[in-house]
């Protein structure tokens, strides 16, 4: 709450997580003071290849303004130029910019902290010779989601309950009336819309039969060979498990809307539904669905993943997309030997995603969160690539 922090000591500049995202996206160098605990911190920060970050307590600068040390404190803060402060809802951020900006120092607040950066949601087109489709960008952890709209009918691919409103606006943008909420697997790093917008919209839930056979009994089974009208278009399933035993990306024109199972620098990680003993499994169900499944798509076809890392290279346009033909160049696991891929994507898997078990129980519908809590169980990053180095 904002009264549990004192008022600056001048009114700071302010930045809105729109605002950094932009200046993320065109490369632009970030300083960052981070001023939450060091736990925190370390658990979900801003990162980039542009950003230079500092983690300094909020409580140091308490006590600088007392003993009249603040100039001393900023030479803590790593990198040059003017400062963005950043904390959980930016009211400590405040007060630290407040605080740097009464002594001459070039700062600004991230309005709304780390909360506000959640919360940023963004859409771009991709380019699709069948229907319009938007690529949903969620910077904060990763999360890529799509609308596909045609002739006056929407679906939505992966949706987040958190921004269920901003799928019902995009569609009425469209002219369009969502028909259908789409899950391509049981996601373990945020808490599905699809219940939701089923509930608000009368959007028909679906997810594959094999996701189903998980225990999820309030949707919609899609067999893998029966196709989804929406409008003139079609979406076409298409069963890529190796994430999960049940994950299923759709083809939409020449588009692929990939889900979990092959991402822009990195292939998926296959232990969160059956845990290690169960990894090395998926791992082979992955590595066929690389080399055989994938197969008989053309190198043309454009995928659009479920997620991208801090590192990944967007197309020229701007959206997280890429050749399949490109993948298969650059990706491990399309040339590989089954094994070697194995050894590969179990030998170094990163942390799971925080509270990935809970957030399973409500999206197979056998626990259940109220939407503050549900917002708070998904913050952080995704981590659902093979490797550390590819996951956000």
């Amino acid at each position: 709450m904002a009264e549990d922090y004192p008022d600056p000591p001048t009114d700071p500049p302010s930045l809105s997580a729109a605002a950094l995202q932009a200046e993320l996206d065109a490369g632009k160098s970030l300083r960052l003071l981070d001023v939450r605990d060091r736990d925190e911190y370390e658990q979900w920060r801003i990162r980039g290849e542009s950003v230079t970050a500092t983690q300094l307590p909020f409580t140091k600068f308490l006590q600088a303004k007392v003993t009249g040390e603040v100039d001393d404190i900023v030479g803590d803060v790593a990198g040059t130029g003017p400062i963005t402060v950043v904390c959980g809802r930016g009211e400590a951020s405040a007060f630290v910019a407040g605080l740097l900006t009464e002594h001459g120092i070039e700062a600004q607040n991230l309005s709304d902290g780390m909360e506000g950066w959640a919360r940023l949601y963004e859409a771009r087109e991709i380019t699709c010779d069948a229907a319009t489709v938007l690529q949903y960008r969620r910077p904060s952890s990763g999360c890529l989601g799509y609308m596909v709209v045609s002739d006056g009918s929407a679906a939505v691919v992966d949706p987040l309950r958190a921004f269920t409103d901003r799928y019902v606006t995009d569609a009425a943008d469209h002219d369009a009336s969502l028909t259908h909420a789409i899950d391509t697997h049981v996601h373990a790093d945020h808490v599905s819309g699809v219940r939701r917008l089923a509930a608000e919209t009368g959007a028909e839930p679906i997810l594959s039969e094999r996701a189903v056979a998980r225990g999820v009994d309030d949707v919609t089974a899609l067999a893998a060979d029966e196709t989804l009208r929406v409008g003139s278009a079609t979406l076409e399933p298409r069963p890529l498990p190796g994430h999960t035993t049940g994950m299923t990306g759709f083809t939409v024109g020449d588009v692929l809307l990939a889900g979990d199972s092959v991402f822009l620098d990195s292939v998926a990680r296959p232990d969160l539904e059956a845990g290690a003993d169960g990894a090395r499994d998926l791992a082979r169900d992955l590595h066929r669905t690389l080399t055989e499944r994938l197969a008989t798509l053309p190198g043309e076809t454009v995928v659009a993943p479920g997620h991208y890392s801090e590192s990944t290279t967007p197309a020229d346009d701007g959206t997280f997309t890429a050749a399949l033909g490109t993948l298969r160049d650059r990706l491990p696991g399309f040339a590989m030997d089954r094994e070697a891929f194995v050894e590969y994507a179990c030998d170094d898997i990163p942390p799971r995603p925080a509270n990935f078990e809970r957030i399973i129980a409500i999206n197979l519908g056998t626990e259940t969160a109220d939407d503050d809590t549900a917002f708070e169980l998904e913050l952080g990053p995704n981590n659902c690539a093979a490797a550390p180095s590819d996951a956000v």
